[in-house]
């Protein structure tokens, strides 16, 4: 997968040629009875670069060669498009090439033929079809990483729309895809070429620096290469001579821990790094005693993914040390069948000549996409089902274990409840409490990587999760085994429950409508979410299955084009507020009570600073509104004595000053490549940790970007914005009130 099969054009001569170079025994002559029919059926079809069709399925067909994969897979590499594209159907390829082949041609074009990002109903169907297509056959995903691989190879031929459209649908979902089957040297490529294209200006500023020392890096690495080579050379422990070489980091692994994760270039202790492959799981820890003598290892920066693999098989020894220079680097220590593992990833199994045979390794490594199935079905609501397949795929993982020694992959920010479902479903119904590593500690403390963690269940058999737990667990595993139990043994609860969550969200936005036409007003929503009464919906509601307030906003339209318009000033007046509990590090004070149960509003976001008024919520403590909230300046409007008296006079305590809260700023610009950067680029400098940020082109042409930060006053928030202002084409720098 070099650079240079990038720019040449292959031919059939080519692609029978590297057949014959490998040592896989291939059917060659079914092959090249794939392409006859392949070019023959394009005929004289081009791609937008101008080119014959035939070369795309070519180049196809190479990478799979290259991955290794069996005959039938070559061949429908040549032929994943014929069905789509031309007159021909899946039974023409049946008759031709058998029911392997047609299968696999049929799960390609199916799913070519769903885009990814398109309107919920459509988002969600067509990753259940990905996901199952996938449980099926894994070749299919696999053929279709491989098309997606040399599309973004030859993008710069289409348009920018259709550029950015396949860049953005290939770094969230496909690259992490190719992560998650342990496809490194694939990710790696696909995430680096949709960068390039996402984001010009990033991607070129970091390749200007990593060029700025390539001649120093590369000496570099060098000499480490031939210190390390000499050293080893003194061991007679060896089957055989050790590989060792030196890479350097991605461009978008660089950037994602830079500019995502607010690391500066000097925290990257990765960016260089030093692989040592030699024969067998011995020999890799034998090479790290010597590497730890020879070397300066850096505390806390050593991990045995050999003992515990990555979710998706990944196995190595990762450790930091320093040279004689004090210059930080990694050494990945693995044997030759770590190294195709991590190279190939689930594609090692055919390369290894194993194939489908092997089905327990290969059922083990996609033991996430059933659970990622399984977690779905419990779920009503469309978008998020796109949620829990996006994140499954996305999202970094820790190993923890159990008191016996037992390990379990999760992902980061998961917690001890995530675990006690990991372990088993009704471990997690009667959980009641939890050690870490010998510690007592709550529900929802957050894992990390090593820790060992034992579950303290009940002996009662009628306990189960509370609808808290919905808000604690982070793995959508364990929120749909809460949903799934509430849903098999609370329904008369949940009907209650989600009649009265509808019910309280049509009052606060002063909607009314008549029992005896509810069933008509919702029937949309019936249909959308598959039940068929109201008490399915409301039930739905009530175990967490429908959110509603993903269903509101098309529910208000409905109700202005049925029933008039609303009131908008009244519409506005108090969102809902979570439920809210105590807070150890509690800074609202009432006339000397510190102990009080209290949320910050979210719609309008106090901070230290702000003069604050106190609004008592029914059931849910005290929410505090800055005093310059619309819902506060429309109260004191309306001049109601029964509203204003839920009103009262609260202040922070001086113990605020050394907390960090959420606040959000919308910066308004006129559009241009690399304004995210460098407002980034304050905010990091600052030391401001960013919670969450996004970005949307206006009809004007501006952009509008919004972003929420942590910070400890107001004096440091106007500091911030008013560096944001000198930024080139900033227009506006607001604080943002909802």
């Amino acid at each position: 997968m070099s650079e240079a099969n990038v720019q040449k054009i292959i031919t059939i001569e080519d692609l029978t040629q590297k057949i014959l170079s490998t040592e896989k025994r291939y059917d060659l002559s079914k092959i090249l009875s794939a392409y006859n029919f392949a070019n023959q059926a394009h005929g004289d079809q081009k791609r937008s670069s101008g080119e014959p069709y035939i070369v795309h399925p070519l180049s196809v067909a190479e990478i799979l060669v290259d991955l290794g994969m069996d005959t039938d897979t070559i061949c429908v590499g040549l032929l994943h498009d014929v069905v789509e594209d031309t007159e021909y159907t899946i039974d023409d390829i049946r008759k031709r090439f058998g029911p392997v082949v047609a299968m696999l041609v049929d799960g390609v074009t199916k799913m070519t033929q769903m885009p990814i990002f398109d309107k919920e109903e459509q988002q969600a169907g067509n990753y259940m079809k990905m996901l199952l297509a996938m449980s099926h056959d894994i070749r299919v995903m696999i053929i279709k990483l491989a098309d997606r691989l040399h599309n973004i190879r030859t993008l710069n031929y289409l348009p920018a729309h259709k550029q950015r459209r396949i860049a953005e649908e290939t770094l969230k979902v496909y690259a992490p895809l190719a992560r998650r089957m342990g496809m490194s040297a694939l990710y790696e490529e696909m995430a680096d070429r949709a960068f390039k294209f996402l984001d010009p200006f990033a991607y070129s500023e970091i390749e200007h620096v990593l060029l700025l020392k390539k001649e120093k890096r590369e000496a570099f690495i060098q000499a480490i290469v031939e210190r390390l080579t000499e050293r080893l050379a003194q061991e007679r422990f060896f089957k055989q001579p050790p590989t060792i070489y030196g890479r350097v980091k991605s461009i978008y692994g660089i950037f994602d821990k830079v500019y995502l994760k607010h690391k500066s270039i000097e925290e990257i202790y990765d960016k260089y790094a030093i692989r040592v492959i030699v024969s067998d799981q011995d020999e890799c820890y034998h090479v790290l005693g010597i590497v730890h003598s020879f070397f300066s290892p850096l505390p806390n920066r050593f991990k045995d993914y050999i003992a515990t693999p990555k979710a998706n098989m990944y196995q190595s020894l990762h450790t930091t040390v320093t040279s004689k220079e004090e210059i930080p680097f990694e050494i990945q220590i693995r044997s030759w069948d770590m190294h195709m593992s991590a190279e190939y990833g689930i594609a090692a199994h055919w390369k290894y000549k194993e194939g489908i045979q092997k089905r327990d390794r290969l059922e083990e490594r996609l033991a996430w996409v059933r659970k990622m199935i399984e977690a779905q079905q419990t779920s009503d609501d469309v978008e998020e089902i796109v949620n829990i397949i996006k994140n499954d795929i996305a999202k970094e993982e820790i190993v923890v274990l159990s008191p016996k020694g037992d390990t379990f992959t999760l992902p980061i920010g998961a917690t001890v409840l995530d675990f006690a479902y990991r372990v088993h479903t009704e471990i997690g119904h009667k959980t009641i409490g939890a050690k870490v590593d010998g510690r007592i500690v709550p529900l929802d403390y957050v894992l990390k990587m090593g820790e060992i963690c034992e579950i303290i269940t009940s002996k009662d058999p009628s306990k189960g999760p509370t609808r808290s737990w919905q808000q604690i667990v982070q793995t959508n595993e364990a929120k749909a085994k809460i949903r799934s139990w509430f849903k098999r043994e609370r329904r008369d609860e949940n009907i209650q429950q989600g009649r009265a969550s509808l019910e309280q969200e049509f009052r606060r936005c002063r909607m009314h409508v008549p029992d005896e036409e509810m069933t008509e007003f919702l029937q949309d929503v019936l249909k959308r979410h598959n039940c068929g009464t109201l008490e399915d919906l409301y039930a739905s509601i009530g175990y967490g299955g429908i959110s509603v307030a993903k269903i509101m906003p098309r529910l208000k339209d409905q109700y202005v084009k049925k029933y008039g318009q609303v009131n908008e000033t009244e519409m506005q007046e108090l969102p809902i507020v979570e439920p809210a509990v105590p807070d150890s590090q509690n800074y609202i004070t009432i006339d000397k009570i510190d102990d009080i149960v209290y949320k910050l509003a979210k719609c309008c976001n106090p901070m230290p600073g702000d003069d604050i008024i106190g609004f008592v919520t029914r059931g849910h403590g005290i929410s505090i509104h800055a005093k310059s909230c619309i819902n506060y300046e429309s109260a004191v409007k309306r001049a109601i004595p029964e509203e204003l008296a839920r009103w009262m006079a609260v202040r922070w305590k001086d113990s605020i000053k050394a907390a960090k809260l959420p606040t959000s700023i919308e910066v308004v610009s006129v559009d241009r490549v690399g304004l995210m950067f460098d407002i980034s680029r304050i905010l990091m400098e600052a030391h401001v940790p960013i919670i969450n940020s996004s970005s949307r082109q206006l009809k004007n042409g501006n952009a509008i970007v919004e972003a929420t930060v942590q910070v400890d006053s107001t004096e440091q928030l106007q500091g911030l914005m008013d560096k944001i202002r000198r930024i080139r084409s900033v227009i506006s720098v607001e604080r943002a009130r909802k």
